[in-house]
Order: C-alpha cells, then structure tokens, then sequence
C-alpha cells in the first residue's frame, strides 16, 4: 500500500474565510455563531446559525458564472483554489488522469431548490424554473466544477452519507490513493443549507437549539443544558497525494493519512445507537486500518453536536474503545464553535485535527457551563480553553442521519 500524506488545505467558516483565520478561531475559543442575515427569521423558532461572513464568492469566480451556482459549490471552489495555491501544485507537470476530485455533500444546492419552486408555486402556474437549476442543486456538481477548473480527469464524484459525507470522501480518496490508482486528490466537503428549507426542516424534527437569546452559548456539546445542535455553512478542502510523488516534486507535508473505518447503527434514522455501538466499532476499525494501537491516540475530535442523546452514546464509545487510555485523551468538539456543518462537518473538522497536528495545541470545546451526570466527566473534554500537548496521532469522528459512521485517522509526518 502507498502512503498517502495532506500537500494543501483551504478553508471558508464561520469563524473566518482561510485557513489562518480559522485555526486562529478555533485555538482562541471562539464562536461563529449569531443571528441569520441570510433570510427573514421572524416566524422561525430557530433565529441564529454559524453562517460564513464576508465572503465574495467572486474572489474566485467570474460574475457571470457565480448566478449559475449554489452557495455549496461557491465554497467549494474556493477551498479548493486555496488548497491548490497553498500545495504548489503545476497541473503542467503532472498526469492529469491520475488527478482526480472526491467532494463530500450532504444535501447540496438546497436554497437554489427552495426558490426556484417558491417562484413556481406563487407565480402564474407557468413552470418558469432555471435551466441552471438542476447543475445548481446537484450534489455531484461541486468535484465536476473543480476538476473542470483544473484538468484532472481522473476519479471524479461526490459522496452522500448526511454529515459523514466528507469524511467518506476523505478515506474514499485515501483509499484509492493507497491502491496506487491515482497520484493527487482533491477532497473535503462543502454545504450551504442555512435558508428558510434547512432551518425549517431542522426545526420541526426538533434537532436545532432554540436558544435564540444568546446564540454565541447555544452549541454546549456535554453540557447538562445542551439543548440541539446550531445549523452551519462554509468547507474546507484537502489536497491528499501520494508520498513519494509529493518528496519528488519537493512539497510541504501537512500530515499523513494513515486510514479510516466505516460503519452503520442499523438501528434509527436520526437518532444514534444508545450504547454507542456503531461509534464504538468505527473507531476500532479505523485504527486497524491505521495499523495503530490504541495507546497511540492522543486527540479526537468527536462529532459532539451538542443533542441530548448524540453525546452520550459517543462518550460511552470512547470509553468502550479506549479503556484506561481515554483519560489519557484530548477530546473535543469544534461544533461548539463553527456549528455543525452538515456534509461539510468532516471535512472541516479534518483540517482541525491536521492543525492541532501542525500546532501541538488541541482546540476547546467551548460553552461548557454544567456538568452532565450522565457522561463521564473524568474524560478531558478540553472545556472552555485550548490545550497545549503532543499530538502525534488525532482521530476524527463523524456520523449522520441514517446511521452513517466514520473515523479517520491523521499522524504527523515522519
């Protein structure tokens, strides 16, 4: 097998439109979270959410083609420029059909959806839709506008599994790396579903807090208050490459991928097994596929959305898991400051295990005010304040709606 190893990173996020700015974030305890400026929430139960800031999609897109996407792919052509920039790659000297994209998306063009069919529905019953509609709405289209942009012909699709579609895309690609099936990979995962659709549908399945009066608190991830998770935007993009091509061409490494595990509950549509039994077998496998022991961990960055049943059942998996070693362990979710950004949640929280790699410091879990009895609280969940320690090894975790299970796992380069 081939070792595969992080040449280029990029990133839009609540907390800041670039790599820099989001770990600056992130180290620093910060929140994204405020009221929506995107729609009118007046009749909304929900009235805040992590949304992206400042952001003029055509930094790197051309006006005219900018009306013909989603906000999803806005992002993700973005990231992936600065990831692509940031890796030195020249598309000139390297094989094109062994360059390949693998995007992750959970839901895609959702807001182009909703207002193509609000037009339709309270016009004149003429089916008046844009031809650009369906390219705006599709999942898949993000990877095809990133592999048109640069060339790569090679593996080209996105991956669907709610909020574990960009770490599936993440070992996807790590994979058929490792297969000797392709050079260079351009992965990670974008979302854009705070609109009316999104905020509406989250809240009427009661998993959004409502915690309108201090949106900054709202996402508390093992707090005994949490009460929902907070809806976020943005992405963050990874250029995965094999190692050998990127010594040869005198790349910078971020970190290596070692491998990752995928499972499924098999046990409810929303809600996540009780004991944690997926969460539990995903990490195990994982680490097998990394040929790593579990002593060999020092940092996991849990899916932690800050639901009542969500963070229960991955702190007993991590105790079922780990043992002993889990208090030995840095745990924290960064959802407690970007939001849970859905398909995008993955890739975003990827790059923070590679940065607390790169920086030796893990990120906070920040809002935690009360101590739950229900969860171990022994376990170091990294609350309210970054810590600096050896990050070897990190671990990142996240599962969706369906049962979807995923880990990966980073280490720093040799």
């Amino acid at each position: 097998m081939k070792r595969v190893v992080i040449t280029g990173i990029g990133a839009i996020t609540p907390l800041g439109n670039d790599v820099n700015s989001y770990w600056e974030g992130l180290s620093n305890g910060k929140s994204g979270a405020a009221n929506i400026t995107l729609f009118d929430t007046t009749n909304f139960k929900t009235k805040f959410a992590c949304e992206v800031k400042d952001f003029d999609p055509q930094d790197y897109i051309h006006r005219r083609e900018v009306r013909r996407m989603d906000r999803f792919s806005h992002f993700a052509i973005a990231t992936a420029e600065q990831a692509m920039q940031d890796s030195k790659i020249d598309v000139e000297k390297i094989n094109l059909d062994r360059a390949g994209v693998i995007w992750g998306a959970g839901i895609g063009g959702l807001k182009s959806l909703q207002d193509d069919i609000s037009d339709y529905a309270t016009g004149d019953g003429r089916p008046k839709y844009s031809p650009f509609l369906i390219p705006k709405m599709i999942p898949d289209i993000a990877p095809g506008h990133i592999s048109i942009k640069y060339g790569f012909r090679g593996i080209n699709y996105t991956t669907v599994s709610a909020c574990a579609s960009s770490s599936h895309a993440i070992i996807n690609a790590c994979d058929y790396i490792k297969m000797g099936k392709a050079d260079i990979i351009i992965t990670g995962g974008s979302e854009a579903a705070v609109c009316e659709t999104g905020i509406g549908g989250f809240n009427s399945m009661k998993a959004l807090s409502e915690s309108n009066d201090n949106p900054q608190t709202a996402s508390r991830p093992f707090d005994k208050d949490r009460n929902g998770f907070v809806l976020g935007e943005g992405g963050a993009c990874l250029i995965l490459e094999e190692y050998e091509h990127a010594k040869n061409r005198g790349a910078k490494i971020y970190a290596e991928v070692l491998g990752g595990g995928m499972t499924a509950d098999a046990h409810h549509i929303t809600a996540p097994h009780p004991e944690g039994l997926g969460a539990a077998n995903v990490m195990k496998l994982a680490i097998q596929d990394s040929n790593i022991s579990l002593n060999d961990v020092d940092y996991i960055n849990v899916h932690g959305t800050s639901t009542p049943l969500g963070d229960i059942a991955e702190s007993q998996a991590i105790l079922k898991v780990f043992g002993e070693h889990a208090y030995q362990l840095n745990i924290s979710s960064t959802k407690s400051m970007t939001g849970h950004l859905l398909g995008a949640a993955g890739a975003i929280e990827a790059l923070a295990c590679v940065l607390a790699i790169q920086n030796q410091c893990v990120p906070p879990t920040i809002n935690h005010f009360t101590d739950d009895p229900e969860i171990d609280n022994k376990l170091n969940f990294t609350f309210n304040k970054a810590q600096k320690r050896e990050v070897n090894i990190a671990l990142s975790n996240t599962f969706g709606f369906g049962g979807h299970n995923t880990s990966v796992v980073f280490k720093k380069i040799d």
